[in-house]
Parts: C-alpha cells; structure tokens; sequence
C-alpha cells in the first residue's frame, strides 16, 4: 500500500521539482537583470515596478535610462510617470535631453511643460540647447565666417564702400520655436538691414561717426518676428572703408562710352569708304560711256562723208581744233607742275 502510494507520489514530485526549478531560475535571471535598477529606483524614491521593467524589455525600452531619468526627474521635484518617459522614447525622442531641459527651465522659472519640450524635441531641435539660450543669451557672428565671408559690404550714397562686421545676441523664445526661422534667417536680415541703412546715408562719414545708428535702425525694423528667438541687441563689431565703387563704376561707364563711340566713328568710316567705292564705280561706269560714245565719232564722221552732210575742208578745221585743244590742255598741265 506504501509502496504504491510512494510510486504515484515520485513522478507529481519531480513536476513539482523541476517546475519549481524554472521557477527559481526565472526568478535569478530576473534579479540579476533588473534586480539592481528595482532597489535602485525604490531607494530614490522613484519606485518603478519589477513587471514594469520586464515590460519595457519586452517593449524594446532601454530599463535603465528610463529609470535614471526618473530617477533624476524624482530628485528635481518632477512628477513624471514612467509611461510618459516610453512613449517619447518609442517615439524617438531623447529623454535624458528633455528631462535635463525640464529640469532646467524649472530652476530658471521658465514655464515649460512635458508636452511642450517633448514636441519641440520630436520636431528636430535640440530642447536642451534652447532652454539654455533661453537662460543664457548666445552671439550670433553676422556674417557667419563658416559661409567664407567676414563682412558685410554695402555702398553709401557718395559711392564709397564699407566693410561692417556684426554681433547679434539672441534669446530663444521657446513659445516660437517650433515652425520658427533658424539662426541663419537672423543672420539674413541683420545683414540686409545693415545694407539698407548704409546705402541709404549720404556720407559714409556719418556712418563711420556713429556706427550706433546703424544697429539702432536695423533694431527698429523687428528682424525677429517669425524667428524662434528674441533679439536683445545688436552691435556693430568693427567697420572699415573699402572701394570707391562709385568712382570705378563712373570710370566703368567712362571707358563703355568711349567704346561705343569709337563702334560709331568705325561704322561711319566703313560707311564713307563704301560711298567713296561706289561713286569709284559710277566714275568709272560714266568713263565707259564716254569711251563708248567716242568710239562712235568716226563711224559718224565717215556716214557724214558718205552721206556729203561734212567736207574735207571741215574735217581739216575740226581735227585743227581737236590739236589747239590738246596744245591748251598740254600747256595747262605743265603750268600746273611748275
């Protein structure tokens, strides 16, 4: 009876045994992953719960960087949930970044909230930096020498050139920084208002006295609307006197003038040398009729013969004329010489 009873009871013995074997293994392998971050988190008083951290795993969450990010959020007075720190990590976001700016702008009192500072993170800017530009203003280079330029030339009315170079500093404002210009819109406008008031001063000399004007009108003008920061102020670092462009351009058109009216002098040249060619032409055309007409006098003079209308005594007084003209002509030429 034992002994039937102890061989039914051997086989429910080893179940139970082997079961309570992978039971305890489970258990180990638990531990000894998420163990440590369990106490870490119930020891700072940020609990975390052992199946949230098996969740997370399973959810292809990093355990440990949501725990250290509570963790620090807990010790900086910031109630935030464990589902809020995956939902942003799942969704690509940087969670130390935010939680780091978080806790910043809550030591500066600036008021920024979880959904905001994760949607400017989630739209590619860095949060972290922004609240520290919100905190502690930055300089913005204009022009920015990484585009390979150092200054910005414009031209005063009297046509001299300046060279001006600018430093900007800005404040993030955080309300316009999602869908708000870059630094690089900044950097546009500054120097485009700076263009603007030199090319608009008579004198580069006033300029050159009060370079203040310059930024004080730029300043006017509200270069930050529509731009995700605030401008503070902006000072003219240094300006130096280039060119005198209005001279070189006046000498410029000086010298197109010159070779426009040189284009003309050549065309009525060419234009007189033709007429001259053609009236060649013509002369020449007009001494062919003669010759041709004077080819036709003594077929006159002989159907005159024929026809009794001329006498020899005739012929004899024209051909004297003929030799009396030849004689003055003759005469004249050698006059002419002398």
């Amino acid at each position: 009876m034992n002994a039937s009873l102890l061989a039914e009871i051997a086989p429910l013995t080893l179940v139970f045994g082997f079961a309570g074997a992978i039971v305890l293994l489970v258990f180990m392998i638990v531990v000894a992953n998420f163990g440590f971050l369990y106490i870490q988190a119930l020891m700072s008083g940020a609990h975390v719960g052992l199946w949230d951290l098996i969740g997370m795993r399973l959810r292809k969450v990093d355990p440990r960087l949501i725990v250290i990010t509570r963790i620090t959020a807990s010790k900086a007075g910031l109630p935030i949930t464990t589902d809020k720190l995956e939902a942003h990590y799942l969704a690509g976001g940087h969670v130390e970044r935010v939680v780091s700016a978080l806790i910043a702008a809550n030591k500066a009192s600036i008021p920024l909230t979880w959904d905001r500072s994760t949607a400017i993170d989630l739209a590619g800017r860095d949060i972290l930096e922004a609240v520290h530009t919100s905190v502690n203003p930055k300089v913005i280079d204009c022009p920015d020498p990484r585009k390979g330029r150092d200054t910005i030339d414009a031209v005063a009315m009297n046509g001299i050139q300046l060279k001006v170079k600018a430093r900007v500093t800005v404040r993030t404002n955080l309300d316009r920084l999602i869908g708000g210009a870059t630094e690089e819109t900044i950097i546009a406008r500054v120097g485009e208002g700076i263009v603007t008031s030199i090319g608009s001063a008579h004198d580069h000399q006033k300029v050159l006295e009060n370079p203040d004007q310059i930024s004080k009108r730029v300043l006017e003008k509200g270069l930050d609307a529509g731009t995700a920061f605030e401008i503070l102020s902006i000072d003219i670092a240094d300006v130096d006197v280039g060119d005198n462009i209005g001279a070189k351009l006046r000498a410029d058109q000086a010298e197109s003038d010159k070779k426009v009216a040189q284009a003309e002098a050549e065309k009525r040249r060419a234009m007189a040398v033709a007429t001259e060619q053609e009236m060649q032409a013509k002369a020449m055309e007009n001494r062919a009729e003669v010759i041709k007409a004077e080819a036709e006098v003594p077929l006159a003079i002989a159907s005159a013969f024929k026809s009794g209308n001329l006498g020899v005594m005739d012929y004899y007084k024209m051909k004297n004329v003929q030799a009396d003209t030849d004689m003055r002509k003759g005469i004249a030429g050698q006059q002419g010489k002398a």
